[in-house]
């Protein structure tokens, strides 16, 4: 894994950042191989039980690099366009730890599209978002059939079809953003929301988000036979009877993740 997007650890939070602040965290080839490692690396890290995703400098992600051949159809070794399927996190890799995007500064194109991703949205107050592609001659995919789900489809297409930013407090209120904080406190916010997500058995907590979003679109049977199967699942690890024990004993549970 290289320098333009990194992966830190501190106890069960992963952060992940995008790292070419001198770009705005335009995404080039490099900085794609970079996330992508970065997201298979917390999936498989079972010490890492929510990750927090952010921007180095100013921006969050201004999204593709146009500079660095990223609107070029087969110039990213194991991107979209060589290989168009769900090979990333913005692009559908399913990953069903928690995760939160800490919002900082431009958040425009593929930036938005994973912050569309993530469960939970932390915008500073000089947050800005947009999709601008459509200004310069490019249909926006996958940030098309994210947005609609996050905000309804009318929010979404004013922001697909126009190609407009809007500023936090608009993000907010349509439902884009979940909270909105002073810039200087955004990561310890977004840390604070982390903790209270670790709270809870690593195990179940993945169970129940992919339940909440499998049953969005699983037939209604089809989807409860899912999420009993799971729920027994669960039921039969360590830290369901670790949960037990620490409740009739009226102490905190000490998950260990199996």
């Amino acid at each position: 894994m290289g320098d333009a997007a990194t992966y830190e650890r501190d106890g069960h939070v992963a952060t992940i950042t995008y790292n070419r602040p001198e770009k705005l965290n335009a995404i080039n080839g490099e900085m794609r191989r970079d996330l992508n490692d970065a997201w298979e690396r917390f999936r498989a890290d079972e010490e890492a039980w929510v990750a927090i995703v952010t921007g180095a400098g100013r921006a969050f992600c201004v999204g593709a690099d146009l500079h660095d051949g990223a609107g070029s159809a087969g110039t990213w070794p194991g991107s979209f366009w060589e290989i168009p399927t769900v090979n990333s996190f913005e692009s559908g890799m399913e990953v069903w730890k928690p995760t939160i995007a800490a919002v900082n500064g431009y958040c425009l194109g593929y930036g938005l599209t994973a912050v569309s991703a993530c469960d939970f949205v932390i915008a500073a107050d000089d947050a800005e978002f947009g999709m601008p592609e459509v200004r310069i001659g490019a249909p926006t995919i996958v940030g098309a059939m994210r947005l609609p789900r996050r905000v309804g489809m009318q929010y979404a297409l004013e922001l697909l079809l126009t190609g407009d930013r809007i500023d936090a407090a608009r993000a907010k209120e349509i439902g884009l953003a979940g909270w909105v904080v002073p810039r200087d406190r955004l990561l310890e916010e977004a840390r604070t929301l982390a903790d209270r997500l670790c709270q809870g058995a690593p195990i179940a907590v993945r169970a129940v988000k992919e339940m909440a979003y499998r049953g969005q679109t699983l037939p209604w049977v089809d989807a409860v036979r899912m999420g009993e199967t799971m729920r027994r699942v669960a039921l039969a690890t360590d830290d369901a009877a670790e949960g037990m024990r620490a409740a009739r004993e009226g102490r905190p549970p000490e998950w260990k993740g199996r």
